[in-house]
């Protein structure tokens, strides 16, 4: 029961946000939404540097398909072809519809800051009422050597010129969050 309210909550707060938040099945559904999502906005290309082994094989295949570059690696070196970032996001709180990302890869980064959508997976299980709720885990995140850690509550956006609201200055315009249930991912 914690699980759904704690999921209901985040839901209802990021969307508050301006985030799209979406059930999805498995994997496989995350990677088909980010792939359409990317033609949709006349993107070309998908950043995907956290995904690994046969899911890698899988989104590579479905890219493919669809005419999309995958990029995997070294994005710094092709930050300007981003289209859009798709990255798994480590925890979920309910109370400000944050994600939680451990961003210490580079990669990691410029994937979720340099795209003009960001699409995050997220187990269900991994969205907690309160950051109090982990406390260590948010901790032990922030102590490690080269640690990053991205807490993000939507689409970048900013009001210190003229006090007018932009979005997607210092980031991407949209947010997608997928949310999947505990035996996907």
């Amino acid at each position: 029961m914690v699980e759904q309210e704690s999921t209901a909550k985040f839901a209802e707060r990021a969307r508050s946000a301006q985030t799209v938040v979406v059930e999805a099945k498995d994997l496989a559904a995350v990677f088909e939404y980010a792939a359409d999502l990317t033609l949709q906005q006349g993107g070309q290309s998908i950043a995907a540097p956290g995904i690994k082994g046969k899911e890698l094989a899988h989104l590579s295949k479905l890219c493919q398909a669809k005419k999309i570059e995958l990029l995997t690696g070294d994005l710094r070196q092709k930050a300007d072809m981003i289209s859009t970032g798709l990255t798994g996001a480590d925890w979920g709180i309910a109370e400000t519809g944050t994600l939680v990302v451990d961003s210490k890869s580079e990669d990691i980064r410029l994937a979720g800051m340099l795209c003009d959508t960001h699409v995050a997976f997220l187990k269900k299980s991994r969205i907690v009422p309160d950051a109090g709720t982990i406390e260590k885990e948010l901790s032990r995140m922030m102590k490690t050597s080269h640690g990053y850690t991205a807490f993000i509550s939507g689409a970048s956006r900013t009001a210190d010129i003229e006090r007018v609201l932009t979005i997607g200055v210092h980031g991407p315009r949209e947010l997608h969050v997928l949310i999947l249930g505990e035996d996907k991912q």
